[in-house]
């Protein structure tokens, strides 16, 4: 096949949300569908003993939560689909941000009973900035929710982004009958004995037939009249405003229950977009063109605990990525060759030999790689939209036992390289300070430094506001302002000067007393 007909049957997309909306359920649902697995697992739930796919880590697992982005490949009909499933917690938002410089599209879940909430409105504000193709589901219909027009006025306001109605929802909480599909004019309702598998599939196209109405009774005229109204108000689907990111297709249904799966899983691999252009620092890479390009956005350590490996993942932009095959990494001009790269499953690996534009490549890395490295063929291209961002909560971090102290040592570093979190080295005392964007990370951080290296840690509060880095043209201001303020100053994981500022009113008076020196907050200067 033609690497023009690979990459025009490649859909990578990331699926986002708040917390407990049903991504990661919507992601195991797609698998079922696509038949990349017979039965579902659940993110939480007594009766089903199977975890999600997509949640592999122990402390998922535990906690019922995501709490890093997982890649799953599969085949559906001609089409190859690359799943993302994201972090919802804003604890781990930035691995989400990233995770979007990715993604080709988006689909954005929503709870039918809680509405467009703070998470969602962060993660379409990156989705808007990156001008990325976004598709809206409507989900947990089967359970008391919203009236769905309230709901549709909330995300277009909320949002603010134009919706279109795909699909309509009939009947709800108990009595809910199933979702009518606008787009392919079809009903479709799923029983089953069992959330895990497809179940059987109750369908109709004609609106009018009586073994239909009476189906869905008593709701069959309220649908006439809804779908009525929905035609009257919303005009047809503008394809080209959809690709720009404009306008949103919307569909409802419910994850659990199979429920709307299947018809925005159809309509997305026939409207998605397949891999685009990628802006870089130097020119703008086509995906066509013969030459391999690609860029790691992602660093995972001990994927595998029983083997301590490290895997960066690297989305392949341009050309075809071959195995054995030697291409340069671009920030150390350094020749590397992958015996063993591969396509995920989740933690389940297989070994390829080729890939194409929109895929996901998992290379074993013994620390060479960095995030938003660049891999090419000899060409250095340096992507851009992967910065590190400025800690919002700070503590030190100690050793907690003195006879594991490399194995501390190495977790640190391997963990911060996975961009989790950020690691300091105070210039006044040596101690060891870690950032995150939220609480629970410090929590994961504990959790996996004792689970996968054997290594304890404690921590100690700090009273700390911001982490900037700082850089000036004027070398006898800076001079003063590292005198001034070297109990602050620390140094970050690439040796860049940073200071911590104690309070914001800390921070002003440091702005307004050295105007020369420009105070970044983040690592993208």
């Amino acid at each position: 096949m033609k690497l023009t007909d690979e990459i025009a049957r490649r859909r990578t997309f990331a699926i986002v949300s708040h917390p407990d909306a049903g991504k990661t359920t919507l992601t195991e649902k797609f698998l079922l569908f696509g038949g990349a697995i017979n039965v579902a697992g659940a993110v939480k739930s007594n009766k089903i003993r199977k975890t999600a796919t997509s949640d592999f880590m122990e402390i998922e697992k535990q906690r019922g939560i995501s709490v890093a982005t997982s890649v799953m490949g599969f085949d559906y009909g001609e089409k190859k689909i690359n799943i993302l499933d994201t972090p919802g917690h804003q604890d781990f938002a930035e691995d989400t941000f990233r995770t979007l410089t990715a993604a080709d599209s988006v689909i954005i879940v929503i709870d039918a009973a809680k509405g467009v909430e703070a998470q969602t409105r962060r993660l379409m504000e990156v989705c808007r900035m990156r001008k990325t193709p976004v598709m809206v589901f409507v989900n947990k219909m089967d359970r008391p929710s919203r009236d769905p027009f309230d709901l549709l006025d909330e995300i277009e306001e909320e949002l603010k982004i134009q919706v279109h109605p795909l699909s309509w929802p009939v009947g709800t909480v108990n009595d809910f009958r199933g979702v009518y599909n606008r787009y392919e004019s079809v009903f479709r309702s799923f029983s089953g004995h069992t959330k895990q598998t497809i179940g059987e599939i109750t369908e109709h196209s004609d609106l009018q037939n009586e073994e239909f109405k009476s189906y869905i009774a008593p709701h069959a005229e309220k649908l006439e009249e809804e779908l009525e109204l929905i035609e009257g108000v919303y005009a047809e689907l503008d394809m080209e405003e959809y690709m720009q990111g404009k306008v949103a297709p919307l569909f409802f249904g419910s994850a659990l229950n199979n429920f709307g799966v299947k018809d925005i899983l159809d309509c997305f691999i026939q409207t998605a977009p397949s891999p685009g252009p990628v802006l870089t620092e130097e020119r703008e890479v086509l995906p066509d063109e013969q030459k391999f390009s690609g860029f790691v956005f992602k660093i995972h350590a001990n994927m595998d605990p029983k083997h301590r490996d490290r895997l960066a993942f690297i989305k392949v932009v341009s050309g075809q990525f071959e195995r054995n095959k030697a291409y340069s990494h671009v920030r150390t001009g350094r020749q590397l060759k992958f015996s063993s790269p591969t396509s995920f499953m989740a933690e389940k690996k297989s070994v390829i030999e080729i890939a194409y534009p929109g895929d996901i490549v998992g290379v074993h890395d013994t620390g060479n790689f960095k995030i938003g490295d660049g891999v090419t063929e000899g060409e250095k291209l340096h992507f851009q939209g992967m910065p590190s961002f400025s800690p919002e909560m700070f503590r030190y971090v100690e050793n907690a036992d003195p006879m594991k102290f490399k194995q501390l040592a190495k977790g640190l570093e391997q963990l911060m390289d996975e961009g989790v979190a950020q690691l300091f080295v105070s210039l006044a005392n040596g101690r060891k300070i870690i950032g995150t964007v939220g609480a629970l990370q410090f929590d994961v951080i504990q959790y996996r430094l004792e689970h996968e290296y054997a290594a304890k840690c404690r921590y100690e509060p700090i009273t700390m506001f911001k982490a900037c880095w700082i850089e000036s043209d004027n070398k006898v201001k800076l001079k003063d302002f590292r005198l001034r303020k070297y109990q602050q100053l620390c140094t970050d994981k690439e040796g860049r000067e940073v200071y911590m500022a104690e309070s914001p009113y800390a921070l002003d008076m440091a702005r307004g007393k050295f105007p020369e020196i420009t105070f970044h907050f983040n690592s993208e200067f």
